[in-house]
């Protein structure tokens, strides 16, 4: 029989074996049948801790950016193991739909009648041989180890048998040519994006010219930004050995290396925050204002990052509030402001609030969203979102909206904002209320002047690939 397998570290999972013991852990042994009188070796810790993280994705919905800097926190990897964990986990769920394509025409069943496990070791096995390029001896043998240990023998025989085949096709653009795709099918298998983001980033741009390279740029694995909120920017960079970004005032581009290990970050001084995210808030902030300015709202909180960095740049005197839907986020909120003094927080829908009509100066509407902009930074994202989710997301945006401005006085602003380009969630949402006779439209580009081609209309639209950012929407509307 086969002996007791370590602990993994992983929760819950889709049955077999010890999975799911919670117990931290490094690289774990499988014992041969007694009557071999053979152990197999160590398994790889770097490939089985990106497994891992596959499986938490795939069989309980878990979020990458969060499983995987747990796993390496419990097992300790060194650095060079933990670099290449991350470099095949985020670099599988992005790329599951071209290595599915690839997959498909050499299993002799549909792949979703597989055992989910493996799958995700066929798709970690081929991600290894067209992306990496690893020697096909490398990727496969330690593949089929993984899956004899965590699945069973027979697992094993066939994730070989397949994974040879793909050694066998090539590179990524060999196995691209080889399943005679063209258009934006193949533009979709080259850039590991689904058909309809592909579809909606060309909208959003307006043209085909930047339409690859944006995707590209979207399929990189993103630099980490961090938000000086309440501590010296250039000090921190220097602490951090980044530099400082090119557009907000406040942001750091890391080369590397773990922020949370950084001082600032741990008294919150400071904070990872895109320093695209940066601007949204900033645009708040900076919108030209007549009146009282005194009270701020952000209508959707959590988790916190704008709402922390509004609290930091307020000026003396401004009351914030901020609310969200969900207990819990209004607690991540919480965490993220630290010691902020006169904050509120609130547990409330956005489109019921508590609050009078025409109570707030400012209005912060970072609005929920297919997350097409942040797709770099939650690589699963683009294969559990549809083309379906984009209506009812749509439907509550303009619900929102309508809550935010009813919330701000006649005179007040409202920033409208969401971490996606998609049309329909941008542009098409603020049409929605851009006719009525009491909103006005602002321009926002010209706020930042600093930050080129970033004006889509009156709104503002940043772009991965032209800034280094995630792609936000955001437009300024003020109550007239």
């Amino acid at each position: 029989m086969t002996g007791p397998r370590k602990g993994t570290g992983r929760g819950t999972g889709r049955g077999g074996g010890n999975r799911g013991t919670g117990r931290p852990a490094g690289p774990r042994t499988v014992q041969a049948r007694p009557e071999s009188r053979r152990v197999r070796p160590v398994l790889d810790g770097a490939r089985l801790t990106a497994y891992d993280v596959l499986d938490g994705v795939s069989s309980r919905a878990a979020y990458a950016n969060l499983l995987l800097p747990q796993l390496l926190r419990e097992r300790r990897l060194e650095p060079r193991d933990a670099g290449f964990a991350t470099q095949l986990a985020y670099g599988t769920l992005r790329a599951t739909g071209t290595l599915d394509a690839v997959l498909t025409g050499l299993v002799s069943r549909p792949l979703a009648e597989l055992d989910p496990r493996v799958l995700d070791l066929l798709r970690l096995g081929a991600h290894q041989l067209v992306d990496l390029r690893v020697p096909s001896h490398a990727a496969v043998d330690t593949t089929v180890a993984l899956t004899r240990a965590i699945v069973g023998t027979g697992a094993s025989g066939l994730v070989n048998a397949v994974l040879r085949k793909v050694a066998a096709g090539g590179s990524r653009e060999e196995w691209i040519t080889a399943l005679g795709v063209t258009g934006d099918e193949r533009l979709a298998l080259l850039t590991d994006h689904p058909l309809w983001i592909v579809q909606a980033w060309r909208e959003a741009l307006g043209a085909d010219a930047e339409l690859e390279a944006a995707l590209l740029a979207d399929d990189a694995a993103p630099e980490v930004h961090l938000v000086a909120r309440h501590t010296d920017r250039d000090a921190l960079a220097a602490d951090s050995g980044g530099d400082p970004g090119p557009w907000s005032p406040y942001a750091v581009r890391l080369h590397g290396g773990d922020p949370g290990k950084l001082t600032a970050v741990k008294d919150g001084t400071a904070a990872v925050q895109d320093e695209g995210s940066q601007l949204a808030a900033l645009a708040l902030s900076r919108a030209p204002l007549e009146g009282t300015d005194t009270r701020w709202l952000d209508l959707c909180a959590g988790p916190g990052g704008k709402a922390a960095l509004l609290a930091a740049v307020r000026p003396a005197g401004v009351h914030l509030t901020a609310a969200d839907r969900s207990e819990h986020r209004v607690e991540l909120v919480r965490s993220a402001l630290g010691q902020e003094p006169d904050v509120e927080l609130l547990v409330a829908d956005g489109r019921e609030g508590p609050w009078e009509p025409g109570s707030f100066d400012r209005v912060l509407l970072d609005a929920p969203c297919t997350g097409l902009g942040a797709l770099r930074r939650r690589p699963e994202v683009r294969w559990r979102r549809t083309a379906e989710d984009v209506a009812p997301l749509a439907e509550l945006q303009r619900e929102l909206l309508d809550a935010a401005l009813a919330a701000v006085r006649p005179g007040g602003v409202v920033a409208y904002v969401t971490c996606s380009p998609h049309t329909v969630e941008t542009v098409d949402v603020v049409a929605t209320v851009a006719g009525r006779d009491d909103v006005e439209l602002l321009p926002v580009a010209g706020l930042f002047p600093e930050v080129p081609d970033a004006a889509r209309g009156d709104a503002l639209q940043l772009w991965p690939h032209r800034h280094g950012t995630d792609a936000m929407f955001v437009q300024l509307l003020r109550r007239v």
